[in-house]
């Protein structure tokens, strides 16, 4: 049952950042126009956020298929998850970032927290975070 559960929560991840990651790239500047701000004056950057958010999605679906044999790609993904909304705080804090770049944190990363947390935390009961 937990394996079921985690092969769903990894699928359901990579879709959502697949489908996250295209809509960047491709509207790069929608975003800023749902939420009122500034349109950003180089939206390549953006755009190359949008496509690792992408390439994680990828990493995420191929993870599905065996999570405990993949556990690096999803710690990789938790790390990100808690040091996107860290950076947030940080430049925030600076007022280096508006507000409304807090939504992004709500779907990128809080959402993830607890189901990455018990995979993680699955895998490392059940093999000691052993790499093959």
């Amino acid at each position: 049952m937990k394996l079921k559960y985690q092969k769903l929560v990894l699928r359901y991840a990579a879709i959502y950042n697949l489908i996250w990651g295209a809509w960047v790239v491709l509207f790069p500047q929608h975003f800023f126009e749902l939420v009122g701000m500034e349109k950003i004056n180089h939206p390549m950057v953006w755009q190359g956020m949008g496509m690792v958010i992408g390439v994680y999605g990828l990493g995420y679906w191929w993870a599905s298929y065996n999570p405990h044999k993949h556990w690096p790609i999803i710690m990789v993904g938790f790390l990100g998850k808690i040091f996107g909304p860290l950076g947030f705080v940080f430049n925030y804090a600076q007022g280096l970032v508006p507000f409304e770049f807090f939504y992004t944190l709500i779907t990128n990363d809080f959402i993830w927290w607890i189901p990455f947390f018990l995979i993680l935390k699955d895998v490392h009961v059940k093999t000691n975070w052993k790499l093959s």
